[in-house]
């Protein structure tokens, strides 16, 4: 699944096609971009970056435009020479960015926005660069102002918060969780200032070390790359707990836990050995 790791490689890949080259040409089966387009047409523009903020992915056009896109659970984004088949149906196609050397495609991408410098800066829902812990303006401090101001909470909910932590997602919470010591469940109001400090710092790590570079290969979609958070070789041993219920825990060897958790209904995995609860409490998986 799409979070902040997948869209920061996205991001590059597309970077490095599409920056500082003209567009050639533009079109969208969503209504609205058409508009946009009509309105300030994109041809003869030249894009000036693609950025990852969270989970959302900025290109910035040299006209003043931004087209920001969400991939949600379904979409991504594909490179193209000139004649090269898709790898996906066309009917899956909602973007398409031309220049004289590559097509950018989205495929199935569920949210799509075209925004000016300041539409971009009130929206509310696109995080800043100082919240995507990818990011070199990421301010840690900030960020554990931003989890302490949610006391009552179960800090697993908090993380998944993008205006807290933009680019934590389902997986990368639980292992944060596991690699600091954590019990999901744990109130925020329960945790000591160094652990708030670890689970940013993990955060931080985990993310970041799933964009080192690969291949290069400039065509991204979501299913080439295993998602790595142990150090184990061993492709089937690449994650400490998500997905892992009733399986032996890699540290410790208990069963691992797995529960419905929160107001959006997420998986939620974790070792009852090694994340014991702030007060004791037993919470059943």
């Amino acid at each position: 699944m799409p979070e902040g790791d997948t869209i920061y490689r996205t991001a590059r890949a597309l970077g490095r096609a599409l920056t500082g080259r003209q567009i050639t040409a533009f079109r969208s089966t969503y209504p609205r971009l058409m508009r946009a387009n009509d309105d300030a047409p994109l041809i003869g523009q030249q894009v000036d970056g693609v950025e990852s903020r969270g989970k959302w992915l900025l290109i910035h056009f040299s006209g003043g435009q931004t087209l920001a896109t969400h991939m949600l659970m379904s979409g991504s984004w594909h490179i193209y020479r000139h004649g090269q088949p898709w790898q996906q149906p066309h009917a899956n196609m909602r973007i398409v960015l031309e220049t004289a050397d590559y097509l950018a495609v989205g495929f199935r991408v569920p949210v799509a926005e075209m925004h000016t410098a300041e539409s971009l800066r009130r929206n509310r829902r696109i995080p800043g660069s100082d919240s995507d812990v990818l990011s070199a303006s990421f301010d840690a401090a900030a960020a554990a102002r931003r989890l302490r101001a949610q006391p009552a909470e179960a800090i697993a909910d908090v993380l998944l918060r993008q205006e807290v932590l933009a680019g934590v997602g389902n997986v990368f919470k639980s292992e944060i969780c596991f690699v600091t010591g954590i019990h999901p469940y744990a109130q925020v109001a329960a945790l000591s200032d160094s652990q708030i400090r670890a689970l940013i710092a993990a955060a931080q790590k985990l993310i970041s070390s799933n964009v080192l570079e690969d291949s290069g290969d400039l065509i991204v979609t979501y299913g080439g790359r295993r998602r790595r958070t142990t150090h184990d070789s061993d492709p089937s041993a690449s994650l400490w707990v998500y997905g892992r219920a009733g399986q032996p825990c890699r540290r410790c060897g208990a069963p691992v836990r797995r529960r419905i958790q929160g107001p959006g209904a997420r998986v939620t995995f974790w070792c009852p050995r090694c994340q014991p609860m702030p007060d004791g409490t037993s919470i059943d998986g």
